[in-house]
């Protein structure tokens, strides 16, 4: 109901107007802004896929990365690397702008707007997905749940009520198959993939080839652990093993690829943040909020999830630099 409330505001002209005055204000500098995208796309493209991580249809997105570049300062993960490490500022309005996952579709939609405007960004590839023939987790429950056989879920803690929407029961059993440890969650999936009817899974991320040619072009890639476990929910070695061997073949691929994660799924915890340090110069949460560069950890820095369901003012005025005021109710955790 709060979300519901703060989008109907959002959508008033007023507040627009306003957030419009407020950034032509914007002049501090060393705060980064860092938004978040996994799938640009229309939701019907791939029925397939789950469509929650549609976070802007082309249009939308074509919109949204007019605004920043004429309003914003797109900057590169060098830029940030040299205020982190060298207490070089960054100018006022820096936005980051990132992809999580690989998927095709920013081949597809999002990476020709962005040629078109000049604008870096950052893709974060889950390594052992590329040239394989596997799905998301995400992806095949979401499949199960509105494309296969109707399947018995008492056995996953998941009661159904008669007719419950799909949608429903999708979230109810993401839910609790997120708080499973990784290997008994695969497990899970993969049974219910089996009773659902599903066929073979087909890959729905770029290959290793087009990822190069994107870097090539000025595409910055960064790890997102091998196979997208929570890292809060694997042994300690293996959360380290996971992100360290996906740097090592994502440079095998890239040699330029800098030392930078996304944790997937938002997940980390201290022990997992301290095990990184040796290996990553900067690291992403998805914790909402800005980043004060000045006092931030380098290896915790905040993002804002683009939704294709937010007003396009409410999106704009998560950017503007007194939101960073309200991290305190946001606070640096994981986020499963």
């Amino acid at each position: 109901m709060i979300r519901q409330s703060i989008i109907r505001v959002a959508r008033n002209p007023l507040f627009s107007s306003l957030v419009t005055l407020l950034e032509k204000l914007e002049h501090r500098p060393n705060l980064l802004r860092v938004l978040t995208y996994h799938r640009v796309n229309t939701p019907d493209a791939r029925p397939d896929l789950n469509t929650n991580l549609v976070s802007a249809t082309p249009d939308q997105f074509a919109r949204q990365m007019e605004h920043v570049a004429s309003r914003a300062c797109v900057v590169t993960i060098d830029q940030i690397l040299q205020a982190v490490q060298n207490e070089a500022p960054l100018p006022p309005r820096s936005v980051l702008i990132t992809f999580d996952d690989a998927y095709r579709d920013f081949l597809d939609h999002a990476w020709p707007t962005l040629q078109r405007l000049g604008l870096p960004a950052v893709m974060f590839v889950p390594t052992a997905f590329p040239d394989r023939p596997r799905s998301f987790w995400w992806d095949t429950v979401y499949a199960a749940v509105h494309h296969g056989r109707a399947v018995d879920l008492s056995g996953l803690g998941v009661e159904v009520a008669a007719g419950e929407a799909p949608e429903r029961i999708y979230r109810h059993l993401s839910r609790q198959l997120k708080s499973l440890p990784h290997d008994v969650m695969l497990h899970r999936v993969a049974e219910l993939a089996d009773q659902a009817g599903l066929p073979e899974p087909s890959s729905a991320v770029m290959t290793w080839e087009e990822l190069k040619n994107l870097a090539k072009n000025g595409l910055t890639l960064g790890a997102h652990t091998r196979t997208h476990p929570l890292l809060n929910r694997v042994p300690i070695a293996t959360a380290i093993d996971e992100a360290v061997t996906s740097l090592h073949e994502l440079q095998a691929h890239v040699p330029a690829a800098p030392p930078i994660l996304a944790y997937p799924g938002g997940a980390f915890s201290r022990e997992v943040v301290d095990g990184l340090r040796p290996h990553f110069q900067l690291a992403f949460t998805t914790c909402r909020g800005i980043s004060d560069l000045r006092r931030a950890d380098a290896l915790r820095l905040r993002r804002i999830n683009v939704s294709r369901h937010t007003p396009g003012s409410l999106m704009r005025a998560q950017m503007l630099s007194g939101i960073r005021y309200f991290n305190r109710r946001w606070p640096l955790e994981s986020a499963v």
